[in-house]
């Protein structure tokens, strides 16, 4: 039985677009109607995650509850949602909706360990998803050893990540390129790109071949894929 996916999106707009594109592109169709309906709300008006979780932001809660409740009222049968930093809020949004919630973060974890389990991992995201903790409790829990950027190179993917909020796609990477080489010789062989816009600027750019990579928007366009009871591409 085919089922709705649901995307609770703005978190920016254009990773929404290429959650719904990995979506398409993944699915392995010969027609249309091979292709799983999807409800996308972009709703711009959800506040900050990171501003939030670090310097005491309005909240982005009671936008992306909204979110959640239009999408259901639409026919959606399951949420995703494109954005790592956001799933720190998911347990409150969650009690105000009857239908279940594909976990971004869980699925990318389970998929490095399935994929890449004895190596030692790098992850790439906001301050907030840091501060918050959602990562780095789901790799403790499994096992796995990982690395986290020294606070200088963290700004520097910071400012990548809000540069392609603000629209800005010609970027100097050097820096950027030179937080994954800074990783590779502390022994990292596997990087979690967990943020969507860093999953943006994979697409953008040619990313470094030293390690292996983990997009986390991929990992959530497959299982959207197979939640809808569609067939992944091989």
């Amino acid at each position: 039985m085919k089922r709705t996916i649901g995307i609770i999106g703005g978190m920016g707009p254009l990773a929404t677009v290429k959650l719904f594109e990995k979506i398409v592109l993944n699915t392995r169709a010969d027609s249309d109607q091979d292709h799983p309906r999807t409800i996308i709300d972009s709703n711009t008006k959800i506040p900050d995650r990171t501003k939030n979780i670090v310097s005491d932001g309005e909240s982005p809660t009671v936008e992306l509850i909204e979110s959640a409740r239009c999408l259901e009222r639409a026919g959606a049968d399951f949420l995703t949602m494109p954005c790592n930093t956001a799933h720190y809020f998911m347990d409150e949004v969650l009690k105000e909706v009857e239908i279940p919630f594909i976990d971004m973060i869980k699925e990318t974890v389970k998929t490095v360990k399935k994929d890449f389990g004895g190596s030692k991992v790098g992850l790439l995201s906001t301050d907030g998803t840091i501060s918050s903790g959602v990562y780095s409790k789901e790799l403790e829990k499994e096992g796995i050893e990982y690395i986290l950027p020294s606070s200088e190179s963290q700004k520097a993917i910071m400012e990548l990540i809000y540069n392609i909020k603000k629209g800005q796609y010609n970027n100097d990477l050097t820096k950027f390129f030179a937080v994954i080489d800074e990783l590779h010789t502390q022994g990292v062989q596997t990087i979690i790109l967990g943020c969507t816009e860093l999953s943006v600027a994979a697409d953008m750019y040619k990313l470094p071949d030293s390690v292996n990579y983990v997009d986390a928007l991929v990992v959530l366009a497959r299982e959207a894929i197979i939640g809808a009871g569609c067939d992944i591409n091989s």
